[in-house]
């Protein structure tokens, strides 16, 4: 490989010729070899380029910065943001905890893709645009990174997270209103217990995502709140007075999104608790989708040997060794995202409580969880409405059969007989391998007329 050489306060570094970064990530690269599938999320490096175009017009506006300064800083953060310098943001989520080494990433690609722009090539002579001076005039590694982070997760949970949870809540309630009048028995401790309606039993699911994205858009509010003008201690400090308004107002502009300033950088800096809130609805939205999943792969489980009261798509062969044999292959992946989701929300627990003083030293880590999460809810969610929820059927003969055969309908019989005539009835029908009916008439409690008019599913639900 051939190499150019570029120099930062520690002295020179070697870094490939053809790479717009500079020293201090060439450094970060070689000091952090850490995970092979851990790079920082391009959700990040797009929205700093977001972030650096802002302060860049800005600055420009506070007599701070050239208007040429200004518009060849805009043009590469354009670049960025379009995915057309994707591959020059090579560091790990596992460097300094501040995000200090991927604020410089993006500072020095910044400024040698302008030094190109401009006609000059990579390391002929110092830069027109220094990555310190101009591209991070008025802002620190520690209010850019959680704005960053922000802006990235609130985009996500927006663009992606809610559009494809709400596509699988509708799918769930048109499922529950066509299957209303599907009479079958309840379950309760996975027991036999009184009669219910299919589209009773999905409306629950309903309910649960209803919950789920409620509690999502409630935390939008917070995730809004953007540190940028706090800089390196939450005072402001090298940011002219009313900086961070304005560069929220071009926020606001270039995403369409109504970010704001956060209420106090302080917190905004040393803790992260906006996020930890937003992961904490993911993670309940992960606990529901657990619970509905299960009860499908549960409902539809046989064909002859399980409940099989309703039917799921055949997608793909379940076994590479019994022929014919298919499975809950939608529900199964579903679940194992959410464990995901759930093991990263306990890490962003954690990552969130470990603030000290004016600094929270674990950013890439929550904001890396956090975007994981979003997506594969997403993805997951698209995936299981699509292959499975909306080609559920009922069993329309394995339900009556149930429900035919339950002895938990003798619970309708308490208020007419009490409760002990009717466990006995139940009790005896069971061991006697015998109705209900059969049972309440032996046993002399109920004529078959009184029977037939008190124990009637469709007026038990």
């Amino acid at each position: 490989m051939i190499y150019r050489t570029e120099k930062d306060i520690l002295g020179v570094v070697k870094v490939p010729v053809d790479k717009y970064w500079g020293a201090q990530t060439e450094r970060s690269r070689k000091n952090f070899k850490i995970g092979k599938e851990s790079s920082m999320p391009i959700e990040i490096i797009h929205s700093f380029a977001i972030l650096k175009k802002a302060a860049a017009h800005a600055n420009f506006e506070f007599g701070l910065l050239s208007k040429k300064k200004r518009d060849i800083i805009s043009l590469v953060c354009d670049e960025i943001i379009e995915g057309k310098l994707n591959n020059q943001f090579p560091l790990v989520i596992w460097q300094t905890g501040s995000g200090t080494h991927t604020n410089m990433n993006i500072n020095e690609v910044i400024s040698n893709r302008a030094h190109v722009l401009m006609g000059e090539i990579l390391g002929t002579k110092k830069s027109f645009i220094h990555p310190n001076d101009d591209v991070n005039m008025s802002q620190s590694s520690n209010d850019t990174f959680p704005t960053a982070m922000h802006i990235a997760s609130y985009k996500k949970l927006i663009e992606k997270t809610i559009p494809s949870i709400k596509k699988l809540k509708e799918t769930l309630e048109e499922k529950s209103k066509s299957f209303k009048n599907i009479i079958k028995i309840g379950r309760t401790h996975l027991m036999d217990a009184t009669p219910i309606t299919l589209g009773q039993e999905f409306s629950g699911y309903v309910s649960q995502i209803n919950h789920g994205l409620s509690s999502i858009q409630k935390t939008l509010d917070n995730l809004s709140e953007l540190a940028i003008g706090g800089t390196t201690v939450g005072t402001g400090l090298n940011s002219p007075k009313g900086y961070d308004t304005k560069v929220t107002e071009y926020i606001c502009q270039y995403t369409g999104y109504p970010f704001k300033i956060a209420k106090n950088k302080f917190a905004a800096l040393s803790s992260h608790n906006a996020m930890v809130e937003a992961h904490g609805a993911l993670k309940e939205i992960a606990v529901s989708l657990i619970k509905i999943s299960n009860d499908i792969r549960f409902l539809a489980s046989g064909p002859r040997s399980g409940i099989g009261e309703i039917f799921i798509p055949e997608n793909e062969p379940g076994s590479s060794i019994m022929p014919g044999k298919i499975n809950p292959t939608q529900c199964e992946a579903i679940i194992m995202v959410c464990i995901q989701v759930i093991g990263n929300d306990m890490s962003i627990s954690i990552a969130g409580s470990s603030g000290n003083y004016e600094l929270n030293v674990t950013k890439p880590l929550i904001v890396y969880n956090f975007l994981q999460s979003s997506q594969l809810l997403s993805d997951a969610c698209t995936s299981f409405d699509s292959f499975c929820i909306k080609g559920i059927q009922p069993n329309y003969k394995r339900i009556k059969e149930f429900l035919d055969k339950s002895l938990m309908l003798v619970t309708v019989l308490n208020t007419h007989i009490g409760y002990e005539k009717s466990a006995e009835i139940a009790k005896s029908a069971y061991k006697n391998n015998k109705t209900l009916k059969e049972e309440a008439i032996r046993l002399g409690y109920l004529t078959e007329d009184q029977f037939e008019k008190l124990v009637n599913p469709s007026k038990m639900i």
